[in-house]
């Protein structure tokens, strides 16, 4: 077990440090910066300040990493495939070319690294053949960003030359939260159903189908969610979508919830009820309220 805070502890102790008051503000910068427990002026733009902090770094940050990694090439190549990838197991290893014996030792040091973790697929397949593989979870924000848009570039990053980095995160800056939201969804989640609180909560993917949120009452109802991080609002088709991945995994969930960061159309809110649950961006200040002092978590490190 990971002796590391929590992502939600993590995003606690961000909000808390950096006087914080806005969440999507929250999400994109604790998205590059979470888990380092360095001073960030979010004031600033986001690309002036992970030029600043972390390219300028560079050489600095690479030999703390290395230490983790033993500047192992294929642990590298996994942990690139982990963060650029769908973080489905077999498939990283696919795309960081490894064999099966290459990418399992690779993930075995990986894991005993601490620098990631393997998440499970909720409710697990019954059928053998789907050979439905786990997924891999970075425990720090940060080195999911450093090994997606850092680490592929580190020679142009050298020559102090930061624009290949610059048009890889503007290109992929919105699909890259979407990770996040959704982590913090499922911990929003947990807190809101008291009456009839949830005793399981993950994700569900096998060969056919994916859902972002995947829960269990004590009570036994089964809960299925989208989390949508887009600057449009989520319409009714993000429901169906969400009952059709259902459908193909043979779930019949008792209750939907759809997260939405831009909100929802006024066709969607009419079947908002007792099976149908609707949450914004802001339904999730509940997580960053009350935070004391003693939340705070110390930098570990150099603080750049």
């Amino acid at each position: 077990m990971s002796h590391h805070p929590t992502l939600l502890a993590q995003f606690r102790s961000f909000y808390l440090q950096n006087k914080l008051n806005d969440l999507e503000v929250a999400i994109e910068y604790f998205s590059v910066f979470g888990g380092t427990s360095w001073n960030v002026d979010t004031t600033k733009p986001l690309f002036d300040l992970i030029a600043h902090k972390i390219l300028k770094n560079y050489t600095y940050i690479h030999a703390d990493i290395t230490k983790l990694t033993y500047s192992n090439k294929q642990s590298h190549a996994l942990l690139f495939a982990c963060a650029t990838g769908d973080r489905r197991v077999y498939s990283s290893y696919k795309k960081a070319r490894l064999s099966r014996e290459e990418g399992n030792e690779a993930l075995h040091a990986l894991l005993r690294s601490e620098i990631i973790e393997l998440e499970y697929s909720l409710e697990r397949p019954v059928r053998e053949e789907d050979d439905n593989s786990d997924k891999l979870n970075f425990i720090s924000p940060f080195m999911r960003f450093w090994f997606a848009f850092v680490s592929p570039f580190y020679k142009t990053i050298k020559e102090n030359d930061f624009s290949e980095v610059e048009k890889a995160f503007t290109n992929r800056e919105q699909g890259f939260n979407d990770l996040i939201f959704e982590k913090l969804s499922c911990e929003l989640l947990k807190k809101s159903l008291i009456e009839d609180p949830i005793v399981e909560i993950g994700s569900y993917w096998d060969k056919n189908a994916e859902i972002d949120i995947l829960a269990k009452t004590q009570s036994g109802k089964l809960i299925a969610g989208a989390c949508k991080y887009t600057n449009t609002k989520v319409k009714k088709t993000e429901l169906s979508k969400l009952k059709e991945q259902c459908a193909k995994a043979e779930l019949e969930p008792d209750i939907f919830v759809i997260f939405s960061k831009s909100g929802f159309s006024s066709e969607l809110k009419t079947l908002k009820g007792d099976d149908l649950k609707l949450f914004t961006l802001k339904s999730l200040k509940p997580l960053v309220e009350e935070i004391g002092e003693k939340e705070l978590i110390p930098c570990e490190g150099k603080k750049y």
